[in-house]
This record gives C-alpha cells, structure tokens and sequence, in this order.
C-alpha cells in the first residue's frame, strides 16, 4: 500500500512538471491508459511507446497544469485517488476554450498495479 502511494504521488509529481521520463519510470511496459468523460472513453493507449507519444502530445496544450490528490482508496491491486486539476492552456481549443485560459475540473484516477509498477490507469472526469 505505501509502496503503491509513493509510486502514485511520485508519477504525479513528474505530471505536474511535464516530466515524460519521469513518468513512464513507474510503468509496465504493457501500460494501459484510458481517458474517461462524461461516461464516454475519448483516449485510449496501450504499450509504453503509444502512452509517450500520447503524453508528449498533450503536454503543448498546456502552460501549467497540475493535479493534487483529496483522497485514497486502496484495494489488492487497484488504487483510486480523487484528483482537483488545474492548467491553464498554451493554445485555443475546438471547444472555444482560449489560450490563457484556466481550466479546473474534479475527477478521479484508477490505477492497478502488477508487477510492482502501473499497468492500467483510467481517469475519470
């Protein structure tokens, strides 16, 4: 459990300073990655190679970004954390959202665990 914490708080860390590197650290290869809104799955990633790729990507639609975990939940081999993220955007958005914007929103992240690093992170928003 607190090995799977520290593990959490330390990719987050790396998020929140658009540290790709330090991100992928703390993946299996076999990484699963799905982005969840409004029920809906809109991004969806499998293998540390396409997770890269698509985390370089999104690090341009941002000038700050950064999540803080409100709360925990521990179960065998999955860990749900509540997330309040902030950014503020690096470019106009298809939504009408601005460059310079400030986007906050509240939503949680599943991780499971195998072999001692992430396999699956789905976030909930």
């Amino acid at each position: 459990m607190e090995d799977q914490k520290n593990i959490i708080e330390r990719y987050i860390q790396a998020y929140n300073k658009f540290d790709i590197n330090g991100m992928i650290q703390f993946l299996h290869t076999d990484i699963e990655f799905e982005n969840i809104s409004g029920g809906e799955t809109d991004t969806a990633t499998k293998g540390i190679a396409a997770f890269k790729e698509l985390a370089e990507a999104s690090k341009q639609y941002f000038v700050e970004r950064h999540q803080s975990v409100t709360s925990w939940k521990f179960e065998e081999d999955k860990v749900t954390v509540q997330i309040d993220y902030h950014g503020i955007l690096a470019m106009d958005l298809p939504s009408g959202a601005k460059k310079g914007d400030a986007i906050t929103m509240i939503g949680q992240s599943v991780f499971t665990f195998k072999d001692g690093l992430i396999v699956k992170i789905q976030d909930i928003s």
